[in-house]
């Protein structure tokens, strides 16, 4: 954030001596009203809990119920691909049943697969039973296990009722295939899945800080307030409307957005953020993104949950860092810590997204940007990013054996485009799509709210604006 550009050297070494928030202790979760999951109840399943060493047909209880493993076993070994320390290991013409339905149907069901070690190529199916496991009808395609890291295949199963699964190894043989983190979306009697259609939905998050202290992370702020609908209304909005028709520090990102015909809106403080509750007018089922820029009040465990399950289950989140000690309204957490303690404090998965934030304090210009003429964030619709500043921002780390898909986008100068020091990064986590970028600079418009001081990185170099519009398109799905 580049506020802080004003600190000295001897400044902040003095608030590293005299404060630590790298490490928070834990706090209490603030209780709310429950919320109703989306995901089938004890899904996602990752066989993490339950033991099957042999490959001798026998039942096994797990996370999400009693499962069936023909031919099949629970394997922890150095050879078996899986997140976590377990997954499921099939050979044969193996199968993995459930002994159990769900009861609130089945929309998309998602499988992580990978072949076992080195082996070779097998070929897979998922099935359905409607009639507690008397029958069962293929659902999609056949699938082609071929590579050593994990990879997702989604079936769109749409069946109400009582549903149960059962995967099939079908290529016999001794090639054996590691699946894990089945998911299974609620269908027809739970939350909807985020809206389709060219035109997306953005909610923008004012009830977590983002207005504590000198910050100004919001679209627009009325009276004081971060407002659910951004003022003067949207539909005034033109191809010429400057940014300060709204006031917030970045209202420039929501005006480009509207500009291409996408609607955007906020929550206010004292918002809820859930996840399949039809009492919540701005639920996130509503829309296909959710953007929280630099956080500075720690999430709820239900809200961890509800953003959790919201990408799992297909929905986009953009989240913006900032760099340690950046605690805005001194409660002892900053924003570094606040999205690791989503990532690692959580009911739903560990390390969910494969990255983690580093407890520091960048200020760089870097141009050790990935180079793809196919990656969509880097080279897609709104142009080329080649570029991204930081004045006073955090890296991360990348974590491949946490989540296969995680990919570094721009690195620190100098850095080798691998695993340590990535300044913006993406992955995907089930059927949803996760953005970072680790300094909150880069989207300030330098309009912010009278009385705050901000600055234009926005508009610092032309890659700024390509970088978020790139990326907010791509977690859209557009």
């Amino acid at each position: 954030m580049q506020i802080t550009r004003v600190l000295t050297a001897a400044m902040l070494g003095l608030a590293v001596a005299c404060t630590s928030v790298q490490d928070p202790a834990p706090q209490a979760p603030v209780t709310r009203t429950a919320t109703q999951a989306v995901s089938a109840t004890g899904f996602p399943e990752g066989f993490e809990t339950g033991t099957k060493t042999a490959y001798t047909l026998g039942s096994v209880t797990l996370g999400s119920g009693s499962w069936t493993l023909d031919d099949a076993l629970i394997g922890n070994t150095t050879a078996d691909h899986k997140t976590g320390a377990q997954s499921a290991r099939v050979r044969n013409v193996g199968k993995l049943t459930m002994n159990f339905n769900t009861t609130a149907g089945a929309g998309v069901v998602t499988v992580q697969h990978a072949v076992y070690s080195t082996d070779a190529s097998s070929t897979w199916e998922l099935w359905a039973s409607t009639n507690s496991g008397s029958t069962y009808t293929k659902v999609g395609s056949t699938i082609t296990t071929s590579s050593a890291t994990l990879q997702t295949a989604s079936f769109t199963v749409n069946l109400a009722g009582t549903v149960r699964l059962q995967i099939r190894k079908i290529s016999g043989g001794t090639n054996r295939i590691n699946f894990d983190n089945i998911t299974i979306e609620q269908y027809g009697g739970g939350g909807t899945p985020p809206p389709t259609g060219t035109g997306k939905k953005f909610l923008f998050d004012g009830s977590h800080g983002e207005l504590a202290g000198n910050a100004d992370w919001v679209l627009d702020v009325d009276g004081g307030l971060a407002v659910s609908t951004p003022t003067p209304a949207q539909s005034g909005i033109t191809s010429t409307t400057p940014e300060t028709y709204w006031t917030g520090a970045i209202s420039a990102w929501g005006v480009a957005l509207a500009k291409q015909g996408h609607t955007v809106a906020q929550l206010p403080a004292g918002g809820r953020i859930t996840y399949g509750d039809a009492t919540n007018a701005q639920d996130l089922s509503n829309y296909a993104v959710f953007v929280v820029d630099e956080p500075n009040v720690v999430f709820t465990a239900a809200e961890k949950t509800a953003i959790l399950r919201y990408v799992q289950n297909g929905g986009g989140l953009f989240m913006i860092s900032d760099h340690i000690i950046s605690d805005r309204n001194n409660d002892g957490w900053d924003s570094p810590a606040i999205w690791n303690d989503l990532m690692t404090n959580n009911t739903v998965q560990a390390n969910p997204f494969g990255f983690s934030i580093n407890s520091d304090n960048v200020v760089e210009d870097s141009n050790n940007a990935l180079v793809s003429s196919t990656n969509p964030i880097m080279n897609g619709s709104q142009g080329l990013v080649s570029q991204l500043s930081f004045h006073n921002g955090a890296t991360m780390t990348l974590n491949p054996t946490a989540n296969s898909t995680v990919q570094g986008l721009i690195w620190r100068v100098g850095v080798t485009q691998g695993n340590s020091s990535a300044m913006a990064a993406s992955s995907t986590f089930g059927t949803g799509r996760v953005v970072i970028i680790g300094d909150s600079s880069p989207a300030d418009d330098g309009t912010g709210s009278p009385g705050n001081t901000v600055y234009d990185g926005w508009n610092e170099n032309v890659s700024h604006a390509r970088l978020h519009l790139n990326a907010s398109l791509w977690l859209a799905k557009l």
